[in-house]
């Protein structure tokens, strides 16, 4: 389990790489938070499935994964 800054930290740099991949434009908060979430979204999903996470890497991974998945479910509402 990450510290709260770990996770800010992290949740940070995977938004921002998400930022970057989907070709979004957000700002330093709105990464963080996309990040952070998006991890939870990926350990939820890889728990459904029988997947653990575990380790920094694969966490930033797949929280990239997760953020890149919100970045599209929020351009599919719009």
């Amino acid at each position: 389990m990450f510290s709260w800054i770990g996770a800010i930290v992290i949740g940070g740099i995977a938004g921002w790489l998400a930022e970057k991949f989907m070709r979004s434009d957000m700002g330093l908060l709105a990464n963080i938070a996309l990040g952070i979430v998006g991890g939870l979204v990926a350990r939820f999903i890889a728990s459904f499935i029988g997947l653990g996470i575990t380790g920094t890497l694969p966490y930033l991974v797949a929280s990239v994964a997760g953020a890149c998945l919100l970045i599209f479910l929020a351009r599919a509402i719009r």
